[in-house]
């Protein structure tokens, strides 16, 4: 697959290394893709640096967005259009403290954080996963035969939710389906199973409290 990474923090930074090193075509983005050349370098495989426009030109599979909440908004309205039927991994979350106003009015409403990315992007298919495991275990406990932590996950669609999946799979977590984008909130900042790296019995077991 070809994925376009927005965001190359810790989350973003260490799936698309997992993913080049598992063989998929990894796009990493920034304003300034020269400042990612020891990411890039890091991950090897089918993986480079690009803009963010490049990135969304670029035709690809699925879309990660590893970027802090309030970027959101301004993500949608800029590239309005260019992610029609594309797939959008959501691995954000909504901290008031760094986002402001919009992560908190999004925290006191009806909907979920990842039920607010779907609307802005409103004609793309989006799953949420990669938000509730701790970075450094994301980074450490790839590629495991066994032991594997159970990486959460929800999905709009059955086209979202296989490759989702799939991807998880790919770089070697368990993948727990939780449902739709509406029973997301669990994985929200916290909530019973955020911040939480564990395995697929453990974890089901707080699902169901």
């Amino acid at each position: 697959m070809k994925i376009g990474v927005i965001g190359s923090g810790n989350i973003g930074g260490n799936l698309g290394k997992h993913w080049a090193k598992a063989g998929h075509e990894v796009l990493f983005t920034s304003r300034h893709p020269k400042q990612l050349k020891q990411l890039v370098q890091e991950a090897g495989g089918k993986s480079k640096a690009v803009t963010l426009d490049e990135a969304w030109e670029a035709n690809v599979d699925v879309y990660l967005l590893a970027v802090p909440f309030k970027a959101i908004d301004k993500l949608a309205e800029l590239y309005a259009g260019e992610y029609g039927n594309k797939i959008i991994i959501d691995a954000t979350n909504p901290y008031p403290e760094r986002d402001g106003e919009m992560a908190q009015e999004v925290r006191d409403s009806n909907r979920n954080a990842s039920e607010y990315t779907a609307m802005k992007f409103g004609t793309a298919k989006t799953a949420k996963a990669f938000n509730t495991i701790q970075a450094e275990h994301l980074k450490d406990r790839a590629f495991r035969d066994t032991d594997k932590l159970a990486i959460p996950f929800a999905a709009q669609d059955e086209e979202s939710k296989m490759v989702t999946q799939q991807l998880i799979e790919d770089i070697g977590f368990e993948a727990v389906y939780i449902g739709g984008l509406e029973d997301t909130h669990i994985m929200d900042p916290d909530q019973k199973i955020y911040g939480k790296s564990t395995n697929r019995q453990h974890l089901e077991e707080m699902m169901n409290k």
